[in-house]
């Protein structure tokens, strides 16, 4: 018997000691106790597996590391690590215990005091929900979160015993157990792609819905917007700066994901991107796509055609009717453009064609410019000439596309593309196929700068209609055909060949002028002492005329005095003589009156011979019938005339 006992008391207390070894657990620093209570009187009356009130199951309270004493077989223990989320990754939290979400809902509603869901009660006692919970934790979170309430799901690790048989199908718990990739459950950095910047472009998966014309979200549409119209001498570049203006301050830049909902955020596309940085988003709300940020460059702008905003308002006037132009905010074309500068537009929503400012070169060759790619679909203009021959035109043109113009020419052409390969190829093609059909090909060859001009003119009125301006038009080069080119090879030889034996007979009058130049300066001496003597002679001769032309001035001069002095006695003379005779007239005129003519005439003859003049005896004797008196008179006649020819010899 008391054999039997001593068996029974060693049994006993091996008994009590396998008992209390499997009681006492040691927890580790970084691990946490899950208790199991498997006897229970109470039972468990609520829809969570965990117990509250000393029900059997899952214990609420969770042992902290340490030694710690749970009698066994009425309790059991589990350790499990603490949720640690590394460096560059975040924790996505995933209740399993709480109220059921709202019809539509796809996560809990996050309160403040939830904290790290640390605070089990805190949790239940918030009234918090299942499933997905809408705060994430950040990187190098540690902390002791009860494995069976809550699911921790980071990029490399996963939390948690799930109860729900679909996952635990599924495999170990990780990432893909939720329909997921590791690479979603990482920290989001928006940073420069390369040389590139870029944005984000934020997609959310829960809120109330968009608006009826809404394709994305703006928290508070865009009243602000029609509240800045409204006030007096609001320009387009401030409303654009509103626009601008994001609103992710409201919700820490969708990671306070509950702020956001609170706030009025809706569903899917939102207005305002991310710009660099790295933000803790939720995956299981929150997608982002990295896009190209808008950079306007130096020489061009960038029209905007917006697809959110309020109702289309076309301010381009009655007289324009290709599309509308709007002021900023309003769906339609922008009428401002936007110049130079790197700008957050969302390209889902705003889409952005750039206009080139500068002198835009468009080549109709087969190299391309290599400022831009717009002329690469441009190729050799190919015209027929009248005679036939077939042309191949190397072409440059270049255009000007002013700023302030930009948002009607790409309303009307759509894109600067459009404008080249649509409405600018067509032009300057069909006018130089015309102008070619209509010239002999030589004619064209010879009135090329003609051409030229013409086609200045008429591209540039054409383009006018478009708000574009032409500011030059280049023939570059022109292929023609073989058959014209043996022509033209032929008649250029021709010319050659003419022009040849011009320079050779050129250069035979050079050679004469060559030999006589030689001959000239071999006679140079002679030249010289022949020039010399004919400076000599020139010398004398110009001296003896010098002394002629003195000695006929002295003449002149003397022969004038001379003449001026007889002139003066002569006049004297006749004057006087004029003056006697007139004394003598009067005195014969007096003595005819008393005597008679016959007396008067005889006493003239006595006055002469008493004169001497007259000589008694005549040396011809004058007979005639007249009588003595008529014989006298005739040799005074007669006396007269031989003193007047005496006179003239002397």
């Amino acid at each position: 018997m008391s054999v039997l006992l001593e068996s029974l008391l060693v049994v006993f207390v091996a008994l009590a000691l396998y008992v209390v070894s499997r009681s006492i657990v040691a927890i580790g620093p970084a691990e946490i106790g899950l208790v199991i209570k498997r006897v229970s009187r109470r039972q468990n009356t609520t829809d969570t597996p965990i117990a509250f009130a000393g029900e059997a199951g899952y214990q609420a309270e969770l042992l902290m590391p340490g030694v710690r004493f749970k009698l066994w077989p009425t309790y059991a223990v589990l350790r499990y690590p603490w949720v640690q989320v590394p460096a560059g990754e975040i924790g996505v939290v995933i209740s399993q215990i709480g109220e059921p979400l709202p019809t539509g809902a796809k996560s809990a509603v996050y309160r403040p005091e939830f904290g790290n869901f640390t605070d089990l009660r805190a949790f239940v006692d918030g009234k918090g929900q299942k499933g997905v919970q809408r705060q994430v934790l950040a990187p190098g979170t540690l902390a002791p979160i009860h494995p069976i309430a809550f699911l921790v799901v980071t990029a490399s690790k996963a939390y948690g015993l799930p109860v729900d048989r679909q996952i635990v199908a599924r495999g170990p718990l990780a990432p893909a157990s939720f329909g997921m990739q590791p690479d979603q459950f990482r920290v989001t950095v928006i940073a420069p792609n390369g040389n590139q910047d870029t944005v984000g472009i934020v997609t959310t998966l829960e809120g109330a819905p968009l608006g009826p014309a809404d394709i994305a979200c703006r928290i508070g549409g865009f009243s602000d917007i029609e509240a800045l119209e409204q006030q007096p001498g609001i320009t387009d570049s401030e409303l654009i700066e509103a626009l601008l203006g994001k609103k992710n301050e409201l919700h820490n830049n969708y990671q306070d994901f509950q702020a956001f909902l609170d706030r009025g955020g809706r569903i899917g596309l939102q207005h305002d991107p991310l710009l660099y940085g790295a933000y803790l988003l939720n995956p299981f709300l929150v997608r982002v796509e990295l896009a190209p940020m808008l950079v306007v460059n130096q020489g061009e702008v960038a029209v905007i055609k917006g697809y959110v905003g309020l109702p289309t308002l076309d301010t381009s006037g009655p007289e324009f009717k290709f599309g509308s132009i709007v002021q900023p905010g309003h769906r339609g074309i922008w009428r401002e453009a936007l110049r130079t500068g790197k700008y957050p537009l969302n390209p889902r929503i705003y889409a952005a064609e750039k206009v080139p400012t500068f002198i835009l070169t468009l080549n109709w060759a087969e190299a391309n410019s290599v400022a831009h790619n717009l002329d690469a679909q441009l190729s050799p203009i190919e015209g027929k000439s009248r005679e036939g021959f077939i042309f191949k035109i190397d072409l440059q043109v270049q255009i000007h596309v002013p700023d302030t113009r930009a948002p009607k020419v790409i309303s009307m052409v759509g894109s600067m593309q459009n404008l080249v390969n649509e409405v600018l190829q067509a032009a300057v093609g069909n006018h130089f196929r015309n102008t070619l059909q209509g010239l002999e090909a030589v004619r064209f060859i010879e009135t090329r700068d003609q051409v030229q001009a013409a086609a200045l003119e008429a591209i540039s009125r054409y383009l006018a209609a478009y708000e574009v301006e032409t500011r030059g038009v280049y023939i570059q080069d022109v292929t023609f055909p073989q058959e014209l080119v043996a022509v033209l090879t032929r008649r250029e030889i021709a010319n050659q060949e003419k022009a040849t034996f011009e320079e050779q007979k050129d250069a035979q009058t050079v050679r004469i002028d060559l030999e006589k130049a030689r001959g000239t300066a071999d006679m140079q001496a002679e030249l010289a002492k022949a020039q010399v003597s004919v400076d000599i002679n020139r010398a004398r001769a110009n001296a003896r005329k010098a002394e002629a032309d003195g000695e006929a001035a002295f003449v002149r001069v003397t022969g004038e005095a001379e003449g001026s002095r007889r002139r003066a006695i002569g006049l004297g003379d006749a004057a006087a003589m004029e003056a006697l005779g007139l004394a003598k007239a009067k005195g014969y005129e007096a003595q005819v009156a008393s005597l008679g003519s016959t007396p008067t005439a005889a006493v003239a003859i006595a006055n002469a011979l008493s004169e001497g003049k007259l000589d008694v005896m005549p040396e011809v004797l004058v007979t005639g019938g007249g009588g003595a008196l008529e014989g006298l008179a005739a040799t005074f006649m007669r006396s007269l005339n031989g003193n007047g020819e005496a006179k003239a010899k002397k």
